[in-house]
Formats: C-alpha cells, sequence, structure tokens
C-alpha cells in the first residue's frame, strides 16, 4: 500500500513586508520598485508598512547628504518618499497609518498584526527606529545598541550581516548602525539586493538605471 505526500500551499500576502517608512525601509522599497523589470521578480509580492510620527527624520533638516538639496527638511522627504513610491513603482503596497505590534513565525510564513489587520509574509525586513522599540515577539533579539551613547538605552536587533533569523532582516539604525542618512539608506538597499540575489538563484544582482543613448 502505497502512501502519497500531499504539499499544502500556504498562501501569503506578501513575498517580502518592509516594517517602517523611514530612510532605510523606503530605500529598501524603492530598490525593489526599480527591480520590477526582471523576470525573478515577476510575481512577487511587495508591501511596506509606512507610519511614520515617530521617525527621526520628522525633525531632521540636512545639508551634508550626497544628493539632497542643502537645506532639505527630513519631514519632506517622508513625504516625497511616499510619493515617489506611488509614482514609479506602484506594484509596491504601501501600507499607511498602520503600526506594527507583533510578529509570529508559523508555518512557514510570518505573521505581522498591526493595529488595524493582520498580514502574512514569507520575509520581513524590520526598519523601524531604536527609540521605544516594541514589536512583540522579537525580545529574543533585543540588546543594547552597541554604537549609540549607552546612556541613551537605545535597542538593536542581534543580526549577521542583516539576518536576525530565518525570514527576518533588520535594516538602518536598529540593525546597530550609526544614526546617519547615508548609513540607513545603505543598510537598506543591500539587503534588497541581498534578496533580489537570492531570488536569482543566487546570482548576484545591482538594479542601475541609466540613460539611453540615441
Amino acid at each position: 500500500m502505497s502512501s502519497k505526500c500531499i504539499t499544502q500551499l500556504i498562501y501569503m500576502d506578501f513575498d517580502v513586508l518592509i516594517i517602517g517608512g523611514g530612510v532605510a525601509g523606503m530605500s529598501c522599497a524603492l530598490l525593489f520598485g526599480s527591480a520590477e523589470k526582471h523576470p525573478f521578480v515577476k510575481g512577487k509580492k511587495i508591501g511596506i508598512i509606512i507610519h511614520q510620527r515617530s521617525s527621526s527624520l520628522q525633525n531632521a533638516v540636512f545639508n551634508n547628504v550626497l544628493g539632497v538639496a542643502p537645506n532639505t527638511f527630513g519631514k519632506d522627504i517622508l513625504e516625497n518618499g511616499k510619493n515617489q513610491l506611488q509614482e514609479l513603482y506602484p506594484t509596491i503596497s504601501l501600507i499607511e497609518n498602520e503600526k506594527a505590534l507583533s510578529i509570529e513565525k508559523k508555518s512557514n510564513q510570518i505573521i505581522v498584526n498591526t493595529n488595524k489587520n493582520e498580514y502574512t509574509s514569507e520575509k520581513i525586513i524590520v526598519a523601524v527606529g531604536p527609540k521605544n522599540f516594541a514589536i512583540k515577539g522579537l525580545e529574543e533579539y533585543t540588546e543594547l545598541h552597541s554604537k549609540l551613547p549607552s546612556e541613551k538605552q537605545r535597542t538593536q536587533l542581534k543580526n549577521t550581516n542583516h539576518i536576525v533569523d530565518d525570514g527576518i532582516y533588520v535594516v538602518g539604525v536598529l540593525a546597530g548602525l550609526r544614526s546617519q542618512f547615508a548609513i540607513a539608506s545603505g543598510s537598506g538597499v543591500s539587503v534588497a539586493t541581498d534578496i533580489l540575489s537570492e531570488w536569482n538563484n543566487g546570482n548576484p544582482v545591482k538594479v542601475h538605471d541609466s540613460v539611453t543613448l540615441q
């Protein structure tokens, strides 16, 4: 008597869900969006939970970031970043006015609960700030931030090359990096290219736009 192995397909809302709409999170989302022309990205569902009220950019002004005009306000970058995502890469799902409260790993998927909804994803990228960090389900990975003043009592997530655990990534200051615009942005882009390379059968991926000469 033979037995058959039945594989149950698990529906997931997203292949990648980014939690956080600051510099690292939006830079990550923009890179995924710009890669949508590649065949290995076709059919992939990518979302970003944008809750920006607690972002450190709200009170920032920039004079020392390459490509950013002097005296640019952080709050304007936050708003313009959302507009850029919506206009250039509408395939990226923007989830606004929701805050991630908890995550749970279950049956090869990650469940993310916000103050309004529940989402499932194969991978999540945690891109929120370290101040008052409180996403339930990630407590075991937290430790005192190694590159910020100890008296500030800021949190980071334990990680190796941005990987916290299977399917869980962290970017930006929460990854243990210093609080600088360019560092946070590069962190988000780095993780996006790592995941894109995984989708490309392990072959390294870089996503560049270029001027087409006539």
